[in-house]
């Protein structure tokens, strides 16, 4: 698959680069992509809540009337479930949301997720950038140049760069993580997947293996 490589100010640079088909050419598993997108949000659950059950709640023990004879249902302490105040039955208890997933599996998701992405056009190859210092209004400047500033980004870097990635934070609808950072969730959670030309070397050894 050719792809165009757009410079920063959103024109082509008469180069293409050829993607990956074993990357971004297969056919999309569905169910891979929704397996690790469901790790991922449960991985991000504390998992803190919980409920006072019966041998918590404060109150007395005392039985609040005679057993027999009353004419309504027998009753225990001011603590039973039953009453206002009392413990709550099978209530949340902490606890870990997370499960395993292996590894190929995880791959395969991110690939498809990619492959989502290519086939929906919404992908872009940008040729790699730098700022001098941290700047908002240069990478907001980006954004306008390539159609994306009301849409929700993600921009893929090859390594880490801190006046990229600082000039980005303030800005709520773009992203930027680096080629080995890259999670399905991240990649379905934008509108439009931005790859940095030395992105897509370490993406494509990642998901080769």
């Amino acid at each position: 698959m050719e792809v165009k490589v757009l410079n920063i100010n959103g024109k082509e640079t008469g180069r293409t680069i050829t993607l990956s088909d074993s990357v971004f050419g297969i056919e999309p598993n569905k169910h891979a992509v929704y397996l690790d997108v469901k790790q991922y949000l449960a991985n991000q659950r504390q998992g803190t809540h919980k409920a006072k059950e019966r041998a918590e709640v404060t109150g007395s023990t005392r039985k609040v009337k005679k057993q027999k004879g009353t004419g309504t249902a027998r009753a225990g302490s001011v603590k039973s479930p039953l009453f206002k105040g009392g413990g709550t039955v099978f209530g949340p208890r902490p606890r870990s949301y997370s499960f395993k997933l292996n590894k190929n599996l995880k791959r395969l998701a991110r690939k498809s997720a990619l492959a989502l992405k290519a086939q929906e056009s919404n992908l872009v190859v940008l040729e790699d950038f730098n700022f001098d210092a941290p700047n908002t209004k240069n990478f907001i400047n980006v954004l306008k140049a390539l159609g994306l500033e009301n849409k929700k980004s993600l921009f893929v870097l090859g390594d880490a760069n801190k006046n990229v990635y600082l000039s980005s934070r303030n800005l709520k609808a773009s992203s930027v993580v680096t080629s080995s950072e890259l999670s399905t969730y991240a990649i379905l959670h934008a509108n439009n997947l931005v790859l940095l030309e030395s992105s897509l070397e370490g993406i494509e050894e990642n998901l080769s293996k």
